[in-house]
């Protein structure tokens, strides 16, 4: 996916959720987003609201992941390796870990 699509994708979904900011929201980057998203976020699975999209490479998926920290998503810079191709996202709760 290019990076306009991952934005699309992630924006579109993150609107779907209605009654939230941009604040609300944690944006990462991964290699395992299964892993990250659902073991060390503890977003649940069946009732959480989240989202993973395939970047091109670990810079795309940073340069997606900066455009929403730039606009006020919660997440942390500069983690992974060249592994790290994924672009997530999570509607942050009283359960979910930062």
């Amino acid at each position: 996916m290019t990076n306009a699509e991952i934005i699309a994708q992630i924006d579109t979904y993150m609107q779907s959720i209605r009654g939230y900011t941009n604040a609300d929201w944690y944006v990462g980057i991964a290699s395992d987003p299964e892993t990250r998203v659902f073991s060390d976020h503890q977003v649940d699975r069946d009732n959480g609201a989240w989202i993973y999209c395939p970047a091109a490479s670990d810079t795309a998926a940073r340069t997606v992941e900066d455009t929403y920290h730039a606009a006020g998503c919660d997440g942390g810079p500069g983690g992974g390796d060249r592994t790290t191709t994924f672009v997530y996202a999570y509607l942050k709760t009283r359960t979910t870990v930062e």
